[in-house]
């Protein structure tokens, strides 16, 4: 099966969120991506308390100054397309109330006929959770309670019922139900989160990896899950890639998808034969505007079918 190939929207401060995303939604489905993608950011704080991404020395960049709501900007693609998946890579889901953030992503899935992919992680700003109200020390038990009020809401009983640590509601008639079943990927790489998506996950979804991390991943994820009596060939990898794009190779050592659209495509192909089933290219970072956005997203993508990809 071709490598199956997304598009990140969008949403940081440079652009036009009332024309460009959904300019881009449209652009996204008629060149002939698979998805359309949104990232989660609350806030810039001045002075943080966690560097960015945990990584000593790293400040937080500057386009976290202003990013569009994901869960808006995913209804804003969904009125103005009718083909494209809709996913988030991914949602801080413990920043959110469990029982809302399933009853909008259901509504969401049943405006746009059953297109959502939802993609969870736990984040790593102790400012984003002191603002949200959410414990950081506990956020893996709250990733679970949103798995299992998930499930509870968008499964197939007409009064569900759940009594968690967060949410708590008694047999209710909670919908609209999902048009169909809403896939859930999952974020991390630690075992315990590994653990977790071979357990409950239908996928994994990280960003900033390279191949070489991709393949040792997929191989204790898979190990994990046939651990859990699970079909590990169930379990799908959608990769993230932020991209950077050159007029000209990169010489030397570079970070995968940064560089020449020659390199870009060798990029996919290295991490299609590493197994990955689809990449989200996200080249809102580094494009100048909407118009080039969307030029570099055809490009992109029009070289990697021409590879055959």
């Amino acid at each position: 099966m071709a490598l199956r190939l997304g598009m990140g929207l969008p949403q940081t401060g440079s652009y036009d969120t009332a024309r460009d995303v959904t300019a881009a939604a449209r652009a996204a489905e008629e060149i002939g991506y698979d998805s359309v993608w949104v990232l989660d950011r609350l806030m810039r704080p001045e002075e943080p308390l966690d560097d960015m991404y945990l990584i000593p020395g790293l400040p937080w960049a500057e386009y976290f100054r202003s990013v569009a709501d994901p869960l808006v900007t995913l209804a804003q693609a969904a009125a103005v397309t009718e083909r494209v998946r809709l996913g988030s890579a991914v949602l801080v889901a413990p920043l959110r109330s469990p029982f809302l953030l399933a009853r909008a992503l259901a509504s969401l899935d049943a405006a746009s006929g059953g297109r959502v992919v939802a993609g969870f992680g736990t984040g790593w700003s102790r400012d984003e959770y002191r603002a949200a109200g959410a414990d950081h020390a506990a956020r893996g038990a709250a990733l679970d309670e949103v798995l299992d009020v998930c499930a509870a809401v968008w499964g197939p009983d007409p009064v569900p019922a759940y009594e968690g640590e967060r949410t708590r509601f008694t047999p209710s008639a909670v919908g609209p139900k999902p048009a169909g079943r809403i896939p859930v990927l999952l974020a991390g790489h630690a075992d315990r989160a590994l653990r977790r998506m071979a357990r409950r996950a239908d996928g994994w979804v990280p960003s900033f990896v390279t191949v070489e991390q991709v393949t040792a991943v997929r191989a204790r994820l898979a190990a994990l899950a046939a651990e859990a009596g699970r079909d590990p060939a169930a379990l799908t990898t959608t990769v993230r890639a932020s991209v950077e794009l050159t007029d000209k190779p990169r010489d030397g050592e570079r970070m995968p998808y940064q560089g020449s659209v020659e390199q870009i495509v060798e990029d996919l192909a290295a991490f299609a034969r590493a197994g990955v089933d689809e990449v989200l290219l996200d080249t809102q970072l580094t494009a100048g505007s909407a118009g080039e956005l969307v030029e570099q997203a055809r490009v992109l993508h029009t070289a990697a079918r021409d590879a055959g990809l």
